[in-house]
């Protein structure tokens, strides 16, 4: 889901979807730890929404928000806010002191969803 949505609204290509790929392979590893979670949205047997928790790549006691994703067939329906609340309800009960993501420009809908769920823009720059 991640390579075809941002080669088709960003023009991501394979370096992208390759780093998407091995660190989500990565934290599949990991998930015996009951600080690593994943949810997926279903619809008609096809994935159609993801968003994890990677409670260890961080350290500190801070939780990472990652890979949220929603299909536009989906989009304007409260799956993604859904998907966000479980996750965020995920990282306070298992006593995270602070909860952080990585996104960039033009994914307004995203950044309306987790501003609304208390998120702000902390630090902001270039990137390839």
């Amino acid at each position: 889901m991640h390579a075809v949505y941002y080669a088709r609204t960003s023009g991501f290509g394979q370096r992208f979807e390759s780093v998407v790929a091995s660190g989500l392979a990565e934290f599949c590893g990991r998930l015996d730890n009951p600080r690593n979670e994943i949810w997926a949205a279903v619809l008609d047997d096809e994935i159609v929404g993801s968003i994890a928790v990677d409670g260890e790549d961080l350290g500190g006691n801070v939780a990472h928000l990652r890979w949220f994703i929603m299909d536009d067939r989906v989009r304007g329906s409260g799956t993604g806010r859904l998907l966000l609340s479980t996750a965020l309800a995920f990282a306070d009960e298992h006593g995270f002191v602070e909860t952080h993501l990585w996104t960039f420009k033009g994914l307004t809908a995203a950044r309306y969803l987790y501003e609304k769920h208390g998120f702000s823009c902390v630090e902001e720059r270039a990137g390839d």
